[in-house]
Order: structure tokens, then C-alpha cells, then sequence
């Protein structure tokens, strides 16, 4: 591989990264705001392509993951309200997102792959 090869595909790798972070940042904010998972999940798949075969992929597929079952169990929380233990469910998402969103940035620091 020529030398400018390897500079562009660090220089492509490190966007990619750097994108992975922006949207483990905006998950994290959608606590706060409400609308920035929506944007994170639209990020994770229009760049998904681009992601492909490399180490970063799995934080995409780990990321989209962790919108959709978030949502899936957000759901069922809000439908479970009238029979009170929607509480029970929707602090257990909190946990396991926030978890998702820890492990995964840790790990996206430490430039290592998810283990989905």
C-alpha cells in the first residue's frame, strides 16, 4: 500500500472515530433533549457503509442496537404504566443504555471492537 493510501485511510479511520464518539455523546444527551438519539441512529446509518470491515463496525451495529431496544423497551414501560411496574421497566433501560453507552465509549477509547 503506498504511503498516501495508509494517510488516507488513517485520516478516514480517525473520522470514523471521531463520528462514533459524536454519537455515544448524543445518545448520552438524549436524556437531557429528547431528540439527539434520533439524530445518533440517522448518523449510525447513513455512515454504516463507510464502516464496514473495520473495527468500528461493530460499534455501529452495537449502537444501533442500543437505540432500537432502548425504544423497544421505553415502549413497553409507557404501555405497562397502568399496571405499575412501567417505573420497574423504564429504570432498568436507563441502566442498561447508560451501561451501552459506557462500555461502548470505553472500549471506542481503548480503539476495541464490541462484542455484540
Amino acid at each position: 500500500m503506498s504511503e498516501q493510501a495508509v494517510v488516507t485511510h488513517e485520516a478516514k479511520m480517525q473520522s470514523l472515530k471521531s463520528l462514533t464518539q459524536a454519537v455515544y455523546i448524543l445518545y448520552a444527551l438524549s436524556y437531557f433533549t429528547g431528540i439527539t438519539a434520533l439524530v445518533g441512529i440517522i448518523i449510525n446509518y447513513v455512515k454504516q457503509d463507510e464502516a464496514a470491515g473495520t473495527w468500528l463496525e461493530s460499534h455501529f451495529r452495537w449502537q444501533i442496537r442500543t437505540f432500537w431496544f432502548g425504544l423497544l423497551w421505553a415502549v413497553i414501560g409507557a404501555v405497562t404504566a397502568f399496571i405499575l411496574i412501567s417505573f420497574a421497566v423504564l429504570f432498568a433501560n436507563f441502566c442498561w443504555i447508560i451501561y451501552r453507552i459506557v462500555k461502548g465509549w470505553l472500549n471506542l477509547n481503548d480503539n476495541k471492537a464490541m462484542l455484540c
